[in-house]
């Protein structure tokens, strides 16, 4: 005979309407009984996932996307439960768990809502495609390693989070402009450092990859962002846009750079936005989606020239022995020790994505929008090309 839990799953895990949910929640909400087996349930399609190659942030995001708040939530104390019991957690998980939404508050709903809300979120986890990877699942010997820190890592990347930290917070463009433009000339010598010192240990390192979050709206515009911040630091992007992420891949203090830099840029392009939108709004302009969407394709557009442009400049200096370099050897290896890291970078990507399409994005269609983002992005100072996107 099958049990309360298995009846309730099977007739609102397998159905898209409400009349499964309701019928397994009504089973579910008559038995108390059951509580303890439906939260294990919950806990192993959270490892599922794992192994279809979804991570903790990339679980609640998603979440987040399908339902609410309140299902992320409930994602959020699964995740916490089932990674409790690992001793050693994959890189970058630790940072994912601290940063998951607080618990569903202790005053809990009626049983029947309360499974209710489990079930159609245990149908989300159940309907999860496969991903790539970007590092092993938790429980296998690959996952239980923690990556050693890189050199200088952590006195560099504070410098790097207190100068953009800064650039957030000031109310004047041309110091933003100073500080965001410092920020990634350290992020740029520190891949130089980086890369001449995996060179001359002969290291085993190898690119790896990271996800990154791009939520509506204007979510083709943010790719785009996202996609020149990680070009100019030496990194592939590829933009799933179905499941709202961008797949970053890079060497490990290249792809901390683009987390950091691309969050605080699109933290100043969201700010400067709203400011030059509220002066539209005084002057009695209400085409508020058009004007954001073609502030922000400008922000992103012009940044990407002038992130490249300051990457080439750091890295022309290091290869003649200026103030990025470490004198003669520096200039003697640095370009082929680049060039052979940019391709390790590119065969990464293909393999990981061996069919990517370039995507179109809207036209502009806001010229007051447009000038008013080519601005901002010069003020941030770090021809337009869209995100690829993984099929």
């Amino acid at each position: 005979m099958e049990s309360v839990i298995d009846q309730a799953c099977a007739a609102a895990l397998y159905s898209d309407d409400d009349d499964g949910l309701d019928t397994g929640a009504s089973l579910l909400a008559a038995d108390p009984s059951a509580d303890g087996e439906l939260h294990r349930r919950g806990e192993e399609l959270v490892r599922r996932a794992w192994a279809r190659g979804w991570q903790p942030a990339d679980v609640v995001r998603s979440v987040r996307r399908e339902l609410d708040e309140a299902g992320a939530a409930l994602a959020a104390a699964l995740i916490t439960a089932e990674t409790a019991r690992y001793g050693q957690l994959p890189p970058r998980w630790a940072d994912q768990l601290a940063a998951l939404p607080s618990p569903a508050p202790r005053n809990r709903p009626d049983r029947f809502t309360y499974a209710s809300a489990l079930l159609e979120l245990y149908r989300l986890l159940l309907r999860l495609p496969a991903i790539e990877p970007v590092g092993p699942p938790p429980g296998t010997a690959a996952g239980d390693r923690h990556r050693p820190p890189a050199h200088g890592e952590p006195r560099m990347l504070t410098r790097i989070r207190a100068l953009l930290a800064k650039a957030e917070a000031t109310g004047y463009p041309e110091e933003a402009e100073a500080l965001t433009t410092k920020a990634q000339e350290l992020m740029a010598r520190h891949s130089i450092d980086e890369a001449l010192l995996a060179a001359r240990t002969h290291s085993a390192e190898v690119p790896g990859a990271c996800r990154i979050g791009v939520d509506a709206p204007y979510e083709d515009a943010k790719a785009i962002l996202l996609d020149a911040v990680a070009s100019a630091n030496r990194c592939r992007a590829v933009w799933n846009s179905d499941l709202g992420f961008t797949t970053v891949v890079g060497f490990e203090p290249d792809l901390e750079a683009v987390e950091l830099l691309f969050t605080s840029l699109l933290v100043q392009g969201t700010a400067a936005m709203a400011k030059a939108e509220a002066g539209q709004r005084a002057g009695g302009r209400r085409r508020t989606k058009t004007f954001r969407q073609s502030f922000l394709l400008a922000y992103a557009h012009r940044l990407g020239s002038r992130l490249a442009a300051d990457t080439a400049r750091v890295t022309a200096e290091a290869g003649s022995g200026g103030p990025a370099g470490e004198g003669r050897e520096a200039a003697g290896s640095l370009l082929p020790v680049l060039a052979a890291r940019d391709v390790a970078v590119t065969d990464a990507a293909e393999r990981m994505f061996p069919r990517t399409t370039t995507a179109r994005v809207r036209g502009v269609t806001d010229a007051e929008g447009w000038t008013h983002g080519t601005n901002a992005a010069n003020r941030a100072d770090v021809g337009r090309r869209g995100p690829e996107i993984g099929r």
